[in-house]
């Protein structure tokens, strides 16, 4: 049975092992983009241990967590601000959390389906991931103020784009 072992945050990632053709993780990395106000950034420090299976997608579960004061702007005092109880209350809410609830192909796009808990609300999340050689490649958006994160009054102006990049052995 091939199945493949996955380190995931948010989506949560950070592993990718197959029992067949073992594969190791070289790099993981989760980039952010707040395009309302041109703010990018990172996330890490992921932990989870999520598993895979080709065969029955069914039988496998994407599951992470992820510590909130690990986001970062390349602006210390912004990222401070972020961290306070206004916006991401990292001393109340610690952790970033996703537990999938689906798994399934879309053409050659796998869709991970799921619940994402930030900042004590939990709502639904869809991440797409496509393969490109040694890389897994993932992409969601979210809307920062439907988890309480109110950046900008406009719902649409809350936008974040997530990307996951990962590069496989």
């Amino acid at each position: 049975m091939k199945a493949v072992h996955i380190v995931l945050f948010f989506g949560l990632l950070g592993g990718f092992v197959t029992t067949r053709a073992q594969q190791e993780l070289l790099e993981a990395k989760v980039t952010f983009e707040f395009p309302s106000k041109n703010v990018k950034g990172s996330i890490s420090g992921f932990t989870s241990q999520s598993t895979i299976n080709w065969e029955a997608l069914e039988l496998s579960l994407f599951e992470g967590t992820v510590e909130a004061r690990s986001l970062r702007t390349n602006n210390s005092l912004r990222d401070w601000h972020l961290r306070s109880s206004r916006y991401f209350a990292t001393k109340t809410y610690p952790r970033i959390h996703f537990k999938s609830t689906e798994i399934a192909w879309e053409g050659d796009t796998l869709l991970v389906k799921g619940r994402l808990t930030l900042k004590g609300t939990t709502k639904p999340l869809t991440i797409r991931f496509q393969q490109q050689g040694k890389q897994l490649l993932g992409s969601c958006s979210l809307y920062s103020s439907d988890y309480g994160i109110t950046i900008k009054k406009k719902r649409e102006d809350n936008l974040v784009n997530i990307r996951f990049r990962f590069t496989v052995k």
